[in-house]
C-alpha cells in the first residue's frame, strides 16, 4: 500500500500537469485575447477593450448561434430517437449476439470521420443513392439533390454522432434489472406503462449522457456544414473557423469561442445536477427498501439493492408463494 502511494501521487501529478499545460493555459489564453484589440500586422494589440463582445450582439451572429442549436437539438432528438431502440435491442438480445450487434456500433470509429463524411455525397448528390432510389420508388420525376442545405449537414451530424447516443444507452439499458420489469407487469402494469414508468427513469442518466455526447459536438463541429453544406450553412464552428484562419480576426474568434465555451459548461453542469438528483432519488428509494426490509440503509447500499429492488424482490416472492 505504502510502495503505491508514491505511483499514484506520480500519476495525478502528471494528469494535473498534463491538464494544466493542454487545457487550462489555452484557455486561459484565449480568454485573454478576448479582451484585447485586432493588429494590423500582428494578430492582436495590446490594447483592452469589450468591442469583441459586444461585435457577437450582432443579428448576423445570433442567428448564427440559431440555427446552430436548433440543429444540434434536432440530429440529438432524431439520435436518441433511433439510438434507444437499437440500444434496447441490442441489450436484450442474446448474450452470442451482443458482441456481433455491438461491433456494428462500433465499425464506423475504424474509419476516419472525415472519410465517411465525403462518402455520403454519393447518397445525397444529384443522381445519387437517394435521388435513384426516389425516382424509382415514383416519387421524383427528375434527379434531386441533397447536397448544399440544412438537410445535408443534418444526416451528416446525424450519421456521425449516432454511435456516441447508442453506446451510453446500451450501458444503461444493459445494467437494468429485469426484475424491476417482472414485478411492474406483476403488480397489473402494461409493457407500455411498465417501460415509461421503470425502464424510462432507470435509464434517464444514459439518455442524458447520450444526448451531452451527441449534442456537443454538433454544436462546435464545423468540418461537416462546410463539406455538406457549402457556403449555404454558417454554423457557429464555421463562423469561428473562419475568424481565426480566413479574416484573421483572432479577438472576434476567441470572443465567439468563449461564449460556445460558456453554453457547454453550462450544460456539463446541468448534466452533473440531474445525475445528482438520479443519485439522491436512488439514495432515498435505498432507504425506503432497506427499511421495509428490516435493513440499515447503509446495508442496503453495500448489498446494491434500492428501494425498487426490493419491491421487485416482494413481488417475486410474492409470486413464488401463490
Amino acid at each position: 500500500m505504502t510502495q503505491r502511494r508514491p505511483f499514484r501521487t506520480a500519476s495525478i501529478a502528471v494528469v494535473w500537469l498534463w491538464l494544466g499545460l493542454f487545457a487550462l493555459l489555452p484557455n486561459l489564453g484565449l480568454l485573454l485575447v478576448t479582451f484585447l484589440e485586432r493588429g494590423e500586422s500582428d494578430f492582436v494589440r495590446l490594447v483592452f477593450t469589450w468591442d469583441n463582445y459586444a461585435r457577437l450582439a450582432d443579428p448576423v451572429f445570433i442567428r448564427i448561434l440559431g440555427e446552430s442549436l436548433w440543429l444540434a437539438a434536432a440530429s440529438t432528438l432524431v439520435c436518441l430517437l433511433i439510438g434507444y431502440p437499437f440500444a434496447y435491442a441490442v441489450a436484450t438480445a442474446r448474450r452470442g449476439l451482443r458482441p456481433w450487434l455491438l461491433l456494428l456500433v462500433v465499425i464506423p470509429f475504424w474509419t476516419n470521420s472525415l472519410i465517411r463524411t465525403y462518402a455520403l455525397i454519393i447518397i445525397l448528390k444529384s443522381q445519387g443513392l437517394a435521388s435513384n432510389v426516389l425516382m424509382a420508388l415514383g416519387l421524383v420525376s427528375e434527379p434531386v439533390s441533397f447536397m448544399y442545405g440544412e438537410f445535408a449537414v443534418f444526416t451528416g451530424l446525424t450519421y456521425t454522432l449516432l454511435p456516441f447516443m447508442i453506446l451510453p444507452l446500451y450501458a444503461s439499458i444493459e445494467k437494468l434489472d429485469k426484475r424491476l420489469l417482472d414485478a411492474a407487469k406483476d403488480l397489473g402494469a402494461s409493457s407500455l406503462r411498465a417501460f415509461w414508468h421503470v425502464t424510462l427513469p432507470l435509464t434517464l442518466p444514459g439518455i442524458v449522457a447520450g444526448c451531452m455526447l451527441v449534442f456537443l459536438p454538433s454544436l462546435g463541429c464545423f468540418y461537416i456544414p462546410e463539406i455538406l453544406g457549402g457556403a449555404k450553412s454558417m454554423l457557429i464552428g464555421n463562423f469561428i473557423k473562419n475568424q481565426f484562419l480566413v479574416a484573421r480576426d483572432w479577438p472576434l474568434g476567441a470572443a465567439a469561442s468563449t461564449i460556445l465555451t460558456v453554453l457547454l459548461v453550462l450544460m456539463i453542469i446541468g448534466y452533473w445536477l440531474s445525475s445528482r438528483r438520479v443519485a439522491l432519488r436512488e439514495r432515498k428509494g435505498a432507504d425506503t427498501g432497506a427499511a421495509t426490509a428490516g435493513r440499515t440503509p447503509d446495508a442496503a447500499q453495500a448489498d446494491g439493492d434500492d428501494g425498487m429492488t426490493s419491491g421487485a424482490h416482494g413481488a417475486h416472492d410474492a409470486r413464488g408463494r401463490a
